[in-house]
């Protein structure tokens, strides 16, 4: 049974010191009204680590806890101990909530934002630095495992697993029992790469889905200038689903033939201080799958 969730980035939440962020009480009760019944946890400090807290804004909405999101700079070898902690307490946080998923991302790299959606410019790390890299997911991997979670690896613009290849080198230096997909359509077509195409080729090792659409004209204008990731969030790139490239159709029909078991989770990230009202998107993009069947 595919269930369909959503995901505090649709409020703006990216990071939890954000002073724009809205309350934690009003993502739930907004994603709850807008016809979910789960949510991620967001960037961990931005729901009460108090369980008892969170359950009880849980059961007033009647949501539950899908899985947590690290997005920290693996690609920093100095910044291991903020990942390592940031992992440790989203572990702790989902264990005590009964969520299954930990998705691993290598947040924006200066050294790859000016090329995200250029894999043919982006600067590569050498093989001292991806080796060293490639083990600090394994790392959290094996942590993640060990709280009996399902982890996923999550490509993004402008971090060091952005494009294709890089995503499936990673795959194939860690073994699948310790690391999955948690795969995002809208952060494959920002790549340039065909979302369809690389699920039809890995169906078997995506645990977990991120639903988020991109729109063509303002991907095409921020690529070619060189715009920031969370400028092009501003600008609207990623749009409500059905109105941008991804064929969520064709996403729909991989998954029931492959028997996909579990949680998909709407994403569409935006500015916390934008115009648009992230209730009525959310709504929107629920009535969107619904329409497709989902």
């Amino acid at each position: 049974m595919i269930q369909i969730g959503n995901a505090p980035c649709s409020w703006g939440v990216e990071f939890a010191d954000d002073p724009r962020n809205p309350s934690w009480r009003r993502v739930l009760s907004d994603c709850a009204a807008a016809g979910y019944k789960g949510i991620e946890l967001g960037p961990i400090g931005f729901m009460p680590e108090d369980p008892a807290l969170l359950a009880d804004g849980l059961a007033e909405s009647g949501l539950t806890i899908i899985g947590g999101v690290v997005f920290r700079p693996f690609h920093d070898a100095a910044k291991w101990d903020e990942v390592w902690d940031a992992s440790l307490r989203t572990c702790k946080s989902l264990v005590s909530h009964g969520a299954k998923h930990l998705v691993l991302i290598d947040s924006i790299s200066p050294r790859r934002a000016p090329t995200a959606g250029r894999a043919d410019e982006a600067e590569q790390m050498d093989a001292a630095e991806w080796t060293a890299f490639a083990d600090r997911f394994s790392k959290i991997a094996q942590l993640g495992t060990d709280h009996g979670l399902t982890v996923g690896i999550h490509a993004h613009a402008a971090g060091f697993i952005d494009f294709e290849p890089e995503l499936e080198r990673l795959l194939s230096e860690i073994d699948d029992s310790l690391l999955k997909i948690c795969f995002d359509t809208g952060h494959h077509s920002y790549a340039g790469y065909d979302p369809v195409a690389f699920m039809r080729r890995h169906i078997g090792r995506i645990s977990y889905m991120h639903f988020k659409d991109i729109d063509p004209v303002v991907k095409a204008r921020a690529v070619a200038n060189r715009t920031g990731f969370y400028d092009a969030c501003g600008q609207g790139i990623f749009c409500n689903l059905g109105k941008g490239d991804v064929d969520f159709p064709a996403v729909r029909q991989i998954l029931l033939d492959a028997g996909f078991d579990g949680w998909c989770t709407v994403e569409q990230d935006c500015d916390p201080a934008g115009t648009t009202s992230p209730v009525d998107d959310a709504r929107a993009n629920r009535d969107y799958l619904s329409s497709i069947g989902f």
